[in-house]
């Protein structure tokens, strides 16, 4: 039997990498998702990789005036969410030095504000209780250069799921973060100028990771799914660490 069956997810961020992975994996396991990512090409392409039981909405997590628009196709067709995944994310290099206001409200603006009303938002459609899944990052645990404001708004998302687990425990609604160490998605390559230098960023993550290697997209899907679904029936609050050992041993 689907671990799914039935169930309405909504994931943003969910165009590509880690949230395209966790839809694909959900549909398989018998849910209709939403997605919601800021670039409509992206959303086509991820639509016909799904291939079923998919709406796409196209907007930005920092606007609330898109988060509204998102939860009203998800009430028009399904009138209900039962899971959501908190995938959206953004990184820029800046170390305290060179960071701007703008690189600040933006990282902020995406990472966190838009984690925090995402939820908010889908609140009045978990009306059968559910599973909110935060996808935080290992960075939150660690000191790296140049990652001081994606790191922080990592850790708010830790900060975030130990208050809601408990201010929605009564209504049966289970709050996780998950914390991905690196993983080879479009987010690497974003994060440089060039295809050699992204490659060689992934050579050095595989390196310092025990694992000696980096992290697919799936195997943070398959982490996700546990986190969703009844199989963590007994799990909130918590942080499910999955980074090849970068930040444990």
């Amino acid at each position: 039997m689907s671990k799914l069956n039935g169930k309405v997810a909504v994931i943003t961020g969910g165009s590509s990498g880690i949230g395209l992975a966790a839809a694909k994996r959900m549909v398989d396991e018998g849910a209709y998702v939403f997605i919601t990512g800021r670039r409509q090409a992206e959303l086509d392409k991820a639509k016909a990789a799904i291939g079923r039981n998919v709406t796409t909405v196209q907007g930005d997590v920092a606007n609330l005036d898109d988060l509204d628009r998102l939860f009203a196709q998800v009430r028009a067709e399904k009138g209900v969410v039962d899971i959501v995944v908190a995938s959206a994310g953004f990184v820029e290099h800046h170390t305290i030095e060179t960071a701007t206001p703008e690189h600040f409200d933006k990282t902020f603006g995406i990472n966190a504000r838009g984690v925090f009303f995402t939820v908010q938002k889908a609140l009045p459609l978990m009306t059968r209780g559910g599973s909110i899944v935060l996808v935080s990052s290992g960075l939150h645990l660690k000191g790296f250069p140049a990652h001081g404001t994606y790191s922080a708004t990592k850790a708010a998302l830790r900060s975030f799921a130990r208050t809601w687990a408990m201010e929605l425990k009564d209504r049966g609604i289970r709050v996780n973060t998950l914390s991905p160490g690196a993983i080879d998605t479009p987010i690497i390559d974003g994060q440089f100028k060039t295809k050699e230098e992204a490659d060689n960023a992934r050579t050095a993550f595989s390196q310092i990771t025990p694992i000696g290697r980096i992290g697919r997209p799936e195997e943070m899907a398959s982490a996700i799914l546990f986190l969703a679904s009844d199989d963590s029936s007994y799990s909130t609050g918590i942080d499910l660490v999955a980074d090849g050992g970068l930040t444990q041993v």
